[in-house]
């Protein structure tokens, strides 16, 4: 028999045999009383809630006339079966953008992007500094703190630019945010450009293409050639665009940097159209061969470009921790913008990195991570070679990923779907096209590949291509 609890509000107005078949009501929609479930007896309920049967037994005859009940005499009063409410297929459980990201909070799987190494991390050192910023953060006065970031984090983040990416920045336009999305729609916000067209590389990453898609804007894919972005080409597609987006340090996915050329005519671009640029710094200081090329910002002499950071691929995706250096005489916008909508993250997860920058901890890493990521890349590359297969070709080794080509007639999305199964995560290339999403490949990460396995991996990939799994 069904357990009930009925909360009667005896001083109200509304009748107690209403509140009671509300109460039932509620009970069975919600899926808390199961079909077929057996309701209390009148005269128990009636016991139970301290009223009169003939006001349990005006409840029941109500759920009974709108078909929610079925009276059955002696064998009591039940839940009716009623067919489902028609389903769109979603779950309130379901995973956002199930396009974009398959599974969140797991390991990292082979060839996946977008993640550090999970085994060159050093996690003792990175957890007792988390713990030191723990205390920190608990002793610290209750009261609020500073919605552009720690200064002291502002403070590191700005030197390490200098020294690392050429950008010479004071910490007051260093705004702390949550990982690149919070930079993104703090910018948005405080550019005020929500409804305007907006560049964007093409190919490019799928999630930005969205975030500006939310925020209003209309998105216009320009494509890129070995120089970069083709500022003509965007000018003849979207003349109107009020922002550009662009990774110009090691373009996303396909790796190329913009041309000193190319760079020049951006900025040029941004002051002639009173337009705006967003540099997504996608890889930072991680260029496998060679110096990194200085950031976009560091050209900068008319205050049209901000400057994107995180630490989601150098230490962990998890800190969902960023940064965007403004123009100075945007500073004050974007506090306001800041404290209002897009206050910076936890203390304790900022004094961490702060402490972890500060005594040397995150050069070293960098660097150890470097060569590490370079050894798999070219044992992914050789292992790529090896196979020489007309199946999956070789397109470029683009930062910490490995860009291949499959044949037009193979779904890569199918492809990358059915890896999973194998515990394996490339991504498809065609989802980060807008004017070409024929064209089909895989990006194959490289920071979370063992060079014992990197061969079988690649072998499983290819049966996989050619049908055999």
């Amino acid at each position: 028999m069904a357990t009930l609890a009925v909360s009667l509000n005896r001083a109200g107005r509304i009748p107690l045999s209403t509140q009671i078949y509300g109460s039932i009501r509620d009970s069975i929609e919600s899926g808390q009383l199961a079909a077929g479930a057996r309701l209390p007896s009148w005269s128990d309920l009636a016991t139970q809630l301290g009223v009169s049967r003939g006001t349990v037994r005006a409840a029941y005859e109500r759920l009974i006339d709108e078909q929610l009940a079925i009276g059955l005499g002696a064998a009591g009063t039940r839940v009716a079966t009623r067919p489902l409410p028609a389903t769109t297929g979603w779950s309130p459980e379901a995973a956002p953008l199930p396009d974009l990201f398959y599974d969140f909070s797991t390991a990292p799987l082979a060839f996946q992007m977008g993640v550090p190494a999970q085994d060159a991390f050093p996690f003792k050192l990175w957890s007792r500094i988390q713990v030191r910023a723990a205390r920190r953060a608990a002793a610290a006065p209750v009261g609020y703190p500073d919605p552009r970031g720690d200064p002291d984090l502002r403070r590191e983040i700005a030197a390490y630019l200098g020294v690392s990416r050429g950008l010479r920045c004071s910490p007051s336009q260093v705004f702390v945010t949550a990982g690149f999305s919070g930079a993104l729609n703090l910018a948005i916000r405080a550019l005020r450009v929500e409804g305007r067209q907006a560049w964007m590389e093409d190919p490019g990453f799928p999630l930005t293409r969205t975030a500006l898609g939310l925020a209003g804007m209309t998105v216009a894919g320009v494509p890129v050639d070995a120089d970069g972005l083709d500022i003509n080409a965007g000018t003849r597609i979207a003349p109107e665009a009020a922002l550009a987006v662009v990774t110009p340090g090691q373009q996303a996915p396909l790796g190329m940097t913009m041309s000193l050329a190319r760079r020049i005519s951006l900025l040029s671009w941004a002051k002639q159209h009173d337009a705006w640029i967003v540099e997504d710094d996608y890889l930072g200081e991680l260029q496998l061969k060679g110096r990194a090329a200085p950031a976009l910002a560091s050209l900068d002499q008319d205050g049209r470009v901000l400057h994107i950071g995180t630490f989601s691929k150098t230490i962990s995706p998890a800190l969902r921790l960023g940064f965007v250096v403004v123009p100075l005489s945007m500073a004050r916008r974007f506090g306001d913008v800041a404290v209002c909508l897009a206050p910076a993250p936890a203390a304790s997860v900022q004094h961490a990195v702060t402490e972890f920058m500060h005594d040397g901890h995150y050069l070293r890493h960098l660097r150890r991570m470097k060569r590490l990521y370079a050894a798999r890349q070219a044992a992914l590359v050789r292992c790529l070679n090896d196979l020489a297969s007309e199946s999956i070709r070789l397109q470029a080794a683009a930062g910490m990923t490995v860009v291949t080509a499959l044949p037009q007639s193979i779904s890569d999305i199918d492809i990358a779907s059915r890896a999973r199964l194998f515990g394996l995560a490339p991504v498809p290339l065609s989802p980060w096209y807008m004017s070409n999403p024929g064209q089909q490949g895989l990006l194959l990460g490289v920071t979370n590949l063992s060079e014992k396995t990197v061969a079988a991996n690649c072998s499983r990939v290819l049966e996989i291509v050619l049908g055999r799994h």
